[in-house]
């Protein structure tokens, strides 16, 4: 079981992520998007979805420095032991309510909103559940071994597991004292990025870079009295004299 958990699952998980994500850019272009709901209510989605985002992408910049960036490197920075625990302790913590606080108000908002619930599939209900799991077992496994003096040092066993993964060679040792509460969070969120690729969280890999590159959009009032004295001309197209 050990060997299945840290040695195999999380290769599992990133087939499915690299390959799901492939299969839905290749033959599901359409479906490659948030649904949005926010032509049926937005004064509450206002709140609730800047509210998650940013807590999730505070949440993942913790991971991805507790979990990648050695303590030596952090030691050579200045940022010492007792520092830095207290910084996961209460970042990691405000960055966990911050995004539950955003799912709660998400969640709130489809269950008493009729459309925006109609609209609600069960592969949302699933997404929603797993997601949430993962950051409230998160924070139950922080705040359950540590305190404000001292807590438990996951980057001399996680992060270290985590880093083996890439070289192909997984340190499954590395995992077998790891507080069950911790394990149990390890294996929730490796199913979170199993489900990325079918679910909405997929418009992750979305940016807007054409945006950066588009033309102008010029918007030009017809108003008779509009405010100016350039004189009136046709669209942009060339004018030859």
């Amino acid at each position: 079981m050990r060997t299945f958990l840290w040695g195999a699952l999380p290769y599992a998980a990133l087939v499915l992520l690299v390959a799901g994500t492939a299969w839905r850019y290749r033959y599901d272009k359409f479906g490659w998007t948030t649904r949005s709901s926010q032509i049926y209510e937005s004064r509450l989605l206002n709140i609730a979805s800047p509210a998650f985002h940013y807590g999730i992408l505070f949440v993942l910049v913790g991971h991805l420095m507790g979990l990648f960036v050695p303590a030596s490197w952090t030691d050579a920075v200045g940022l010492k032991e007792h520092a830095y625990h207290l910084l996961s302790l209460f970042g990691g913590t405000a960055a966990g309510v911050l995004a539950v606080a955003g799912i709660a108000l998400l969640l709130y908002r489809r269950r008493t909103n009729a459309p925006v619930f109609r609209a609600t599939t069960r592969n949302d209900k699933l997404m929603y559940a797993v997601l949430l799991a993962a950051i409230i077992m998160g924070m139950w496994a922080k705040l359950t071994n540590s305190s404000v003096s001292e807590g438990y040092d996951y980057r001399e066993t996680i992060a270290p597991w985590a880093r083996s993964l890439f070289t192909l060679r997984p340190d499954v040792d590395a995992m077998a004292g790891v507080p069950l509460t911790f394990q149990i969070h390890a294996v929730i969120g490796m199913t979170l990025i199993a489900l990325v690729p079918f679910t909405r969280l997929v418009h992750m890999f979305s940016a807007p870079v054409q945006y950066l590159f588009r033309p102008y959009v010029v918007y030009r009032s017809r108003a008779t009295d509009a405010v100016g004295t350039r004189k009136e001309r046709r669209g942009w197209e060339r004018v030859d004299s």
